[in-house]
């Protein structure tokens, strides 16, 4: 807050007034009751080993999984029909998936565990706090570091790295390394050398 601007004495937002807009999670009811049956006990839960079963139920409610995908216990996903995976990817421990709107991510990219992709958010400008919602890229290559946190409308380039524990607020380009709170370039992220 700057110096200038008087205290609140009131709330800035109203939630009282806050509605969805014309948000939908492109599924009725009855399909996101059953997906979160499903997602609690089988996905969140981390007792449920078998990868492959639970790939498999991600397809059938609608997921595009490639080859090869690993998903470790824990993982949460919002909506599986809004999901896009690509070959050889792996998505760590408790990664939480928050994908109001699509999430893609490529081939051979790392999601680390803790991992946070968040595509909605509200207007903090708006009494109402209204929706936002902004897809979420993650191109081939790239690796999203442990208890890292990529946001609504960002693409992270193809074989950059978000660092760990850093807030990707903004678009990483490719083959860049960028880290902090919120997230800059830092460096090149050079080619492997073996």
């Amino acid at each position: 807050m700057s110096e200038d601007a008087p205290p609140p004495t009131e709330a800035w937002i109203d939630l009282s007034t806050y509605t969805p807009g014309d948000y939908y999670p492109g599924r009725g009811r009855l399909t996101q009751i059953v997906w979160y049956f499903l997602s609690v006990a089988l996905f969140e839960s981390g007792w449920f080993p078998l990868g492959g079963v639970k790939l498999a139920i991600l397809r059938a409610f609608g997921a595009q999984i490639g080859q090869n995908v690993t998903l470790k216990p824990n993982v949460r996903i919002k909506y599986p029909w809004r999901l896009i995976v690509g070959d050889h990817v792996w998505i760590g421990q408790e990664c939480w998936i928050d994908n109001l709107v699509e999430v893609r991510i490529g081939s051979h990219v790392c999601i680390s565990q803790r991992a946070y992709l968040c595509t909605g958010g509200h207007d903090h400008r708006a009494r109402g706090f209204d929706l936002k919602c902004g897809e979420i890229v993650i191109e081939d290559g790239a690796w999203v570091a442990a208890s890292a946190l990529v946001l609504g409308g960002v693409t992270v380039g193809a074989n950059a790295l978000v660092a760990a524990g850093s807030a990707a607020t903004r678009d990483v380009p490719p083959a860049k390394i960028a880290g902090g709170c919120p997230a800059k370039v830092l460096a090149d992220r050079e080619p492997p050398t073996a």
